[in-house]
């Protein structure tokens, strides 16, 4: 896996191919926390949380999760960790988007994938 510093590297790479009106209203920037987070409906520390976008009176920011990389991705060659990464940051950029024009079609299709996870033999979309 790659250090945390590599991954900081790659994350200022790919944030700074996105265009600068993704940034608007994006006060709190991106981040890149150390620390693992596990989903609270993971069944066995087998969901990880990679990214985040908050909104709150805080701000709006973006946080990406090296330790759930490290979990999530431990398999996967550097360009393939990169190739991930800039998944997630635009995963985390279209929930900022969306917010900022009152849409939910992300969150949407994130609860749809959830319920598919909880509930595989269930759930049909």
């Amino acid at each position: 896996m790659i250090s945390i510093d590599r991954m900081h590297e790659m994350l200022e790479e790919i944030a700074a191919g996105f265009p600068d009106a993704f940034y608007e209203k994006l006060n709190g920037g991106i981040s890149l926390l150390p620390e693992a987070k596990v989903s609270p409906h993971a069944r066995a520390n087998d969901l990880y949380i990679l990214g985040e976008y908050h909104r709150n009176a805080m701000g709006r920011y973006i946080y990406i999760y090296y330790g759930s990389f490290t979990r999530a991705h431990r398999h996967l060659s550097e360009p393939e960790i990169y190739e991930e990464l800039r998944k997630t940051v635009a995963h985390e950029f279209t929930h900022h988007l969306e917010d900022l024009a009152g849409e939910r079609g992300l969150e949407i299709q994130d609860e749809d994938d959830l319920m598919d996870y909880l509930y595989p033999d269930e759930y049909d979309d």
